[in-house]
């Protein structure tokens, strides 16, 4: 039985080929990258890590820590990436939930986390973004010539938590399958080869830049340029020697706020991803009015990877995330139903393929509850698909705003709001209200010396939405709230303004 992930990622590595290059000069040749991560499976296995057993992981990006990631699949163990932004006491309820077998954490956030990990049973080690710490101090003199543990399409490969923004974060399992085939779809779906250098500035804590970005790249046997966090103005000065970029929209916004940007400067670059979060619709038609290049948005998500994309060849329509990706099933349906809804109107998103997790972890009886009798997954986000086929997100179900008995979308009230004159962005909520039972409302982020106000906003929103979708409400903010990936925390909005609509006068 052979290694399934790991594997094809050897058979796609040519050894003398770059793998990573760093800023400050290091260069990983795939020949490298299989040396030492087999080394480091070794110096999990003399830990008596074990097949099935997980891994934690909460450290800064560096090649290291990709090489872990690969080592916890040479292994067969789980690997369990944590943001990096997580406190001690979120780490409590991750280690305590999992149970790793070692928790590997950056030198300075050892001894604070050590008595959590014993607490749960796990041994902390270290490692740091310089390549030191204990965890590595066994590479040098370990062998070279790991056995891969067999591993199946259907075995475990990485637990990743969701955000868990209105209530208990979930443990995704996500098998050795499911990452190598959405791998391989978008590998040929974005005409990927080996000739190609991705510049990496993601985290490697979270779907988008662990197995999209850095999964597609190996298993292409390209090269990516990895940068520890998103600057602008590197970025700028490693395009001429690259060919894509995979980033958020808040990538974007930063590139285009920098007057290196030019259509010279992208010329031999063939391809920008936005994912993660909505791309505004504004950013992606300056963006193309700037470079001649049309960002390619997709729709992915922790427990799926990616479900949908625009055409690499064809339009690339501002505001959707394109079709289906090939072997992935989508549908929209009634959230109550079930019943697939019409052309054009908003449901719930099904998803079915060999991309979708296989569960939820130790949590089998929310696992049954989300999925469909049929195999699909209930996403819990709200979409339609227009009449050319393009799938368009509304936004989360759980943002769904019901005021009055109506429902709406928040997505159509903030695309209204983001095209009037200085609105760089809005974010629209529901809130509590004593007669509405939700009232809409509406924060929104304003170009700086924006001659705005409320009323000039309702006001211009009278002729543009129906009576029950106007916000009762507008707030203005300089920004939003937004998690690492660049997600609006619109959790956080509801409870920031949860008595907006509580006093006695108010509208």
């Amino acid at each position: 039985m052979s290694n399934h992930m790991f594997d094809a990622i050897r058979s796609a590595a040519r050894p003398e080929a770059t793998f990573i290059e760093t800023l400050d000069g290091q260069v990983w040749t795939y020949e490298r990258m299989l040396d030492f991560s087999a080394r480091l499976a070794h110096v999990l296995t003399e830990l008596a890590v074990r097949p099935g057993d997980r891994v934690a992981v909460q450290v800064d990006k560096s090649p290291q820590a990709l090489m872990l990631y690969l080592a916890c699949l040479r292994a067969g163990a789980v690997y369990l990436p944590l943001n990096t932004g997580y406190t001690t006491a979120e780490l409590d309820y991750f280690i305590g939930d999992a149970e790793p077998r070692i928790v590997v954490t950056t030198p300075a956030a050892a001894e604070g986390l050590r008595a959590v990990a014993e607490k749960h049973g796990a041994r902390v080690e270290t490692l740091d973004d310089r390549g030191g710490g204990s965890l590595l101090e066994g590479v040098a003199g370990a062998d070279a010539g790991f056995q891969d543990v067999p591993r199946g399409p259907d075995d475990l490969a990485a637990i990743l938590y969701t955000s868990g923004t209105t209530g208990r974060s979930k443990g995704a399992m996500l098998t050795h399958d499911n990452l190598l085939s959405n791998a391989l779809t978008l590998r040929e779906y974005w005409r990927f080869t080996a000739s190609d250098r991705l510049i990496h500035a993601l985290p490697i804590f979270h779907t988008h830049g662990l197995f999209v970005a850095s999964n597609v790249i190996l298993l292409s046997g390209a090269s990516m340029f990895f940068l520890p966090k998103f600057d602008a103005d590197a970025v700028l000065r490693l395009m001429p020697r690259a060919t894509a970029l995979m980033g958020v929209p808040t990538f974007y916004v930063r590139l285009l706020q920098h007057p290196g940007l030019t259509r010279q400067a992208v010329a031999g670059m063939r391809l920008f991803v936005s994912g993660s979060a909505p791309l505004l619709a504004e950013t992606h038609n300056r963006f193309r009015e700037v470079t001649g290049h049309a960002i390619l948005e997709r729709y992915g998500m922790t427990e799926t990877n990616m479900n949908t994309s625009n055409p690499y060849d064809g339009e690339r329509i501002a505001g959707t995330v394109g079709f289906p990706l090939p072997g992935v099933s989508l549908r929209v349906v009634d959230p109550e139903t079930g019943v697939p809804v019409a052309t054009g109107e908003t449901g719930m998103i099904e998803v079915k393929g060999p991309n979708v997790f296989k569960g939820y972890w130790r949590m089998p009886e929310k696992t049954e509850a989300e999925f469909r009798d049929d195999g699909f997954f209930i996403t819990g986000d709200l979409g339609m698909i227009d009449a050319g086929g393009y799938v368009h997100i509304v936004g989360r179900g759980k943002d769904l705003v019901i005021s009055g008995g109506y429902n709406v979308y928040p997505k159509e009230v903030e695309t209204q709001i983001d095209e009037l004159p200085g609105v760089i962005e809005s974010a629209v909520i529901g809130v509590p209200h004593r007669d509405f039972g939700e009232g809409v409302t509406a924060v929104v982020v304003p170009e700086p010396g924006a001659a705005l106000d409320e009323q000039t906003i309702l006001k211009a929103l009278e002729d543009r939405l129906a009576r029950y979708k106007q916000p009762k409400r507008v707030i203005f903010v300089e920004e939003l709230p937004r998690n690492t990936m660049g997600k609006v925390q619109k959790n956080i909005l509801r409870q920031d303004y949860a008595d907006l609509y509580q006093t006695a006068d108010a509208s």
